[in-house]
């Protein structure tokens, strides 16, 4: 034993090593640049443009750890960033919870609803599940529409602001330091969940069902586990959404921000956390950009997307680290 410690590595250069290794840098990385962020935006505007990315971006890192990783499409996860926003709207405003107590509320409600949609339908594959979380979004949607006495209808509906010790919390700085601090979370979780032994069973069931199953994995077991999480990730997203805004409307459940939702995990690159958030900023800002173009915003939104997907079918995170490994 002596001998092998006196030849072993000494503690220094192992810490080193450790500390720049991607688990490490990544995340670090990110802090600073979103403690560095607002210093650059010259207003208010770029505060909100800012919320709605770190917003969009927790979304797509926990639909990537179904998508990406777990290989299950999934075409009504709006559905749930909705529930989310509305079961805390309706907890704090309707039956007087306070806000820090109806959102986890709306968010544990959230996975239990998912835990009972995923049971069955999570037995399906390929388009058959994405067809079968379409009709559950289509349905929460209407619901959520017709059901005017409780969620204010098509109007939607007003959401308290988020209060500590009772006194509300305003301003654009705050929540995006709020937001910043969320999205920071929502990342590191998601490395650790997924350099993690679940992280190479999700990997394992992506790559073959049997295979899998083969080594022990439970395959339904994991695959609802990843839907579950990924269903209250962005549960939570949707309610600091909603009480961000202070208002949330039926459209957030709608089949077109399902497909927004997807197309930015596809978008960034599938199974690389990376991609997700670099996914859902790039898509967000892309439209804030176009705008100039008036008529020809959507034509030129479209052509991205087609250019993207022909040159970097892998994604753009995914594709650059390929490419910088390369060089």
């Amino acid at each position: 034993m002596r001998a092998a410690a006196s030849v072993s590595e000494p503690a220094g250069p192992r810490a080193v090593r450790r500390l720049a290794s991607p688990r490490v840098v990544g995340p670090a990385l990110l802090a600073a640049a979103l403690a560095a962020l607002p210093l650059t935006f010259p207003n208010a505007f770029f505060h909100e443009v800012a919320t709605l990315v770190m917003v969009n971006a927790i979304v797509c890192v926990g639909l990537n750890l179904l998508i990406g990783y777990a290989g299950q499409v999934s075409l009504g996860h709006a559905a749930f960033y909705a529930l989310g926003g509305y079961g805390s709207a309706i907890a704090a405003l309707r039956w007087e919870w306070p806000v820090w107590l109806s959102m986890p509320a709306a968010v544990v409600a959230a996975g239990v609803l998912a835990w009972l949609v995923g049971r069955p339908t999570l037995r399906l594959k390929g388009h058959y599940l994405a067809m079968a979380t379409l009709g559950f979004g289509v349905i929460v949607s209407i619901v959520l529409t017709n059901e005017d006495r409780i969620t204010g209808g098509p109007d939607g509906m007003a959401v308290p602001p988020l209060a500590v010790f009772g006194r509300p919390l305003h301003g654009e700085a705050l929540w995006y330091g709020i937001l910043a601090v969320a999205l920071w979370l929502t990342v590191l979780l998601a490395r650790n969940l997924i350099d993690s032994p679940i992280g190479r069973a999700l990997r394992a069931l992506h790559g073959s069902e049997v295979a899998a199953s083969t080594l022990g994995i439970d395959a339904a077991r994991w695959k609802l586990r990843v839907f579950v999480a990924s269903a209250m990730v962005a549960a939570a997203a949707g309610a600091l959404a909603a009480h961000h805004a202070g208002f949330i409307t039926p459209a957030k459940a709608s089949f077109l921000h399902s497909v927004e939702l997807v197309i930015m995990v596809v978008f960034g690159g599938m199974a690389s956390v990376w991609g997700a958030v670099v996914g859902a900023a790039l898509l967000t800002l892309l439209p804030q950009f176009l705008t100039v173009l008036k008529d020809y915003e959507m034509m030129v939104f479209g052509a991205v997307l087609i250019a993207t997907m022909t040159f970097m079918p892998r994604g753009i995170v995914p594709t650059l680290a390929r490419l910088w490994g390369r060089g």
